[in-house]
C-alpha cells in the first residue's frame, strides 16, 4: 500500500513554478472552455468559479501524477478521472447541458457525458505537453 503513496508523492513533488505555469494555463483553458460551452449552447458550469475547483483543484493533481506516462496512458487514466468528474457534475446539477445541443444533435441524448468524458480525457496528455513546453521554454537553463 505504500508504494502508490510514495510514487504519487514523488509525482507531485515538483518545482513550485511548474505547478504555478499548470493553474494559470488551466485557469485560462477553463475559463475559455466555460465560455465556449455556454456561447454555442453545449454545456457550461453553473457557477464560474468551478473553473478553480475542477481545472485546478481536480485536474491539475491528476495532470501532475499522469506527466511522465506515455500519451495513451494519459488519456486511458485520464478518461477514468474525467469521467467520474463528467458523472458527479451533472449528477449534482453543479454542471448544465443546455437541452438539444450540438453533442445531443449529433451522438444523441444518451451519449452527452460519455462524448464530453472522451473529449476532456485529452486534457491531461495535451495540457501536460503544453505545460512542459512553457515551462522548458522559460526555464530551460535555470
Amino acid at each position: 500500500m505504500n508504494q502508490p503513496i510514495s510514487w504519487a508523492k514523488t509525482q507531485l513533488n515538483v518545482d513550485k513554478r511548474l505547478i504555478a505555469i499548470y493553474c494559470v494555463v488551466y485557469f485560462l483553458w477553463g475559463l475559455l472552455m466555460n465560455w465556449f460551452g455556454a456561447a454555442v449552447e453545449i454545456a457550461k458550469f453553473t457557477y464560474w468559479w468551478q473553473v478553480i475547483t475542477c481545472y485546478i483543484l481536480y485536474m491539475v493533481p491528476i495532470s501532475l501524477l499522469l506527466r511522465n506516462l506515455p500519451f495513451h496512458m494519459q488519456y486511458a487514466y485520464g478518461l477514468i478521472a474525467m469521467g467520474i468528474l463528467e458523472f458527479a457534475g451533472y449528477g449534482l446539477e453543479t454542471s448544465y447541458a443546455y437541452p438539444n445541443n450540438l453533442l445531443d444533435q449529433f451522438f444523441g441524448i444518451r451519449n452527452f457525458s460519455l462524448g464530453m468524458a472522451l473529449f476532456f480525457a485529452l486534457y491531461f496528455p495535451v495540457g501536460n505537453w503544453v505545460v512542459g513546453k512553457i515551462y522548458h521554454s522559460i526555464f530551460k537553463g535555470k
